[in-house]
């Protein structure tokens, strides 16, 4: 039994997909359910009824049933609308009193409706109420009116199902494209997160390996050699897991458990930089802990970002980060002596968009240039507060 409702249901599906209907297997299971059901009870009715109209009649009626058990395929709405209306008038020149017949007239409607432009759906149901009022005017229908009322009910019925799978198919584009943006954005967000891990450690390392060069070359000392490579490959191996922990947060079935920097780790930034041969110094004031984490990670990238810039374009120069946590702001300064070439180099630079961006992110104010001698960085943070109950 299982296998067999499951056979129904894929040919439905190919079924619906072949013809565009955008509905669930079950619906066009029910529609023809239900004019199945009311064609077999109209057939019962009139089983006294001649042969040579009985037989034509239920074959229309039952045509698009028949039609799809031998050839899996569902007929056009258009097409079943003909068929079932020719079985129903068929029907009708055996008139009963109580007809189940006309019924399978609203059943047509809303289907048609349901899955067909609206000019074909108003004509199939103009088609649809013709034969109840014809029927009517014959006096071979009493209720003619109530089944006139009843194809513009499923006319009403059908229209309304198709602008709901309408709306729900644009809804769906909508979050579709969300998503895409999202997953756009955060791509984007990464590659400014290895672009900051990334820049500040090969600086860092350079600076080592460039030292243990300059050791083995000119000194012949070896163990500053070693100690200066020992460095730079610790610093290679912290920045290779820093970017997992950043490209882990990439859609994954894996949860990352890894945290990112937060503003207590610009202490360590600091004291990497330093080590690299940069002279700097870390003035830190107020309650870290008040900074939340997404605006630390921003202030540790950015402070990141702007000490890479030292190394790379001021390595000789003095340095002073200054962190200032407030009750409503963060204030972080960068500043370091300006060198020639700092100063040509101007505010360009993928670096700096990047602080601008992060900037933009955290909704903070950000000023980038020289000041009173000195190269200066300084972003003001607005924090998050939280009033006692």
């Amino acid at each position: 039994m299982t296998t067999v409702l499951s056979q129904a249901k894929r040919r439905i599906e190919n079924s619906c997909a072949r013809l565009g209907v955008p509905y669930p297997w079950w619906v066009p299971a029910w529609s023809t359910g239900a004019g199945t059901v009311l064609a077999a009870a109209a057939l019962i009715q009139r089983r006294d009824m001649p042969i040579g109209l009985l037989v034509p009649a239920g074959l229309l009626a039952l045509g698009p049933l028949l039609i799809w058990l031998v050839t899996g395929r569902l007929l056009a709405p258009w097409m079943e609308s003909v068929l079932v209306t020719a079985g129903v008038v068929l029907l009708m020149t055996h008139p009963l009193d109580l007809d189940l017949a006309p019924w399978m007239l609203t059943v047509v409607a809303g289907e048609v409706a349901a899955t067909s432009p609206i000019w074909v759906a108003l004509v199939v149901a103009a088609m649809g109420a013709t034969v109840p009022v014809v029927a009517g005017v014959l006096g071979t229908l009493p209720a003619a009116p109530v089944h006139v009322v009843g194809v513009l009910l499923g006319l009403e019925v059908g229209v309304t199902l198709r602008w709901q799978i309408r709306a729900l198919a644009a809804e769906r584009a909508k979050r579709l494209i969300e998503r895409t943006q999202a997953a756009a954005e955060e791509r984007q967000r990464i590659a400014r997160e290895v672009h900051d891990v990334v820049g500040h450690s090969l600086s860092i390392t350079l600076l080592h390996v460039t030292a243990a060069r300059h050791a083995l070359q000119h000194d012949g000392d070896v163990d500053e050699a070693i100690d200066a490579l020992a460095e730079a490959e610790r610093i290679g191996r912290s920045a290779m897991a820093d970017i997992r922990r950043s490209v882990g947060l990439l859609p994954s079935n894996r949860p990352n458990t890894h945290a990112l920097p937060g503003i207590e780790e610009i202490a360590t930034l600091v004291e990497r930089t330093r080590g690299a041969g940069v002279d700097v110094r870390y003035v830190p004031s107020g309650d870290l802990s008040a900074v939340e984490p997404a605006c630390g990670l921003g202030l540790y990238r950015i402070a990141q970002e702007s000490l890479g810039n030292i190394i790379r374009h001021a390595p000789e120069s003095k340095a002073e980060v200054r962190l200032v946590v407030g009750p409503r702001i963060a204030r972080l300064t960068v500043r370091n002596t300006l060198s020639t070439v700092e100063n040509k180099r101007g505010t360009s630079g993928n670096g700096l968009d990047g602080m601008a961006t992060r900037a933009a992110q955290l909704g903070a104010e950000l000023t980038v240039g020289p000041r009173g001698g000195d190269w200066v960085i300084d972003v003001t943070v607005p924090l998050l507060t939280v009033s006692a109950p």
